[in-house]
């Protein structure tokens, strides 16, 4: 189902759009996927609406079959890359895991803005968008999921989460179709 609306109080949460990770190769090319996230932000801060900016500066502690230490990274490895503009009034969330609701208090603080809905965006689909989008719905949020302000650095993943995951978690579209029930609103 594509997205149909958006409620009055509904957040921009964009994930790992960070220096480290949008370093990585992956299967969309970066500069379109900051783009849309650049014109959302944009958006949501216009409306007044909440926009939360998360990184990663770790990771959850259980053994996996794949290494995925941090050590030895660069220093600005987890600050947001500067197409987001990052502003004062932002909502910054710092995470060790996948999920940006896990272990941060961003429940707690989207209850308190009377926050019913949520935006999603960012890198990558079948993990940090993917376990946000899986949390949100859980802790009964509506989801929406900004399909070109998205990538993976597995083409099979990412196509995975957007045809089999997100439908079961909430409504799908693109930057404009979003912004368009913005102006709606």
């Amino acid at each position: 189902m594509g997205v149909t609306t958006l409620n009055p109080r509904t957040a921009l949460i964009i994930i790992d759009l960070q220096k480290g990770i949008v370093g990585l190769p992956t299967v969309h090319p970066i500069g379109g996927v900051l783009a849309c996230a650049t014109v959302l932000t944009a958006a949501f801060r216009h409306r007044g609406l909440p926009v939360v900016l998360v990184n990663a500066t770790g990771v959850a502690p259980g053994r996996t079959e794949h290494s995925h230490g941090l050590e030895g990274l660069p220093a600005d490895w987890a600050d947001l890359v500067p197409e987001l503009n990052a502003q004062r009034d932002d909502l910054l969330v710092t995470k060790k895991t996948w999920g940006a609701f896990t272990n941060t208090g961003l429940d707690a603080q989207m209850k308190v803005l009377g926050v019913t809905q949520l935006v999603l965006a960012g890198i990558a689909t079948s993990f940090g968008v993917e376990s946000t989008a899986r949390h949100a719905y859980e802790l009964g949020f509506n989801v929406t999921l900004a399909l070109d302000a998205m990538t993976d650095i597995s083409l099979e993943a990412h196509d995975n989460s957007v045809a089999r995951i997100f439908p079961r978690l909430g409504e799908t579209g693109s930057t404009q179709e979003i912004i368009n029930l913005l102006d709606r609103a």
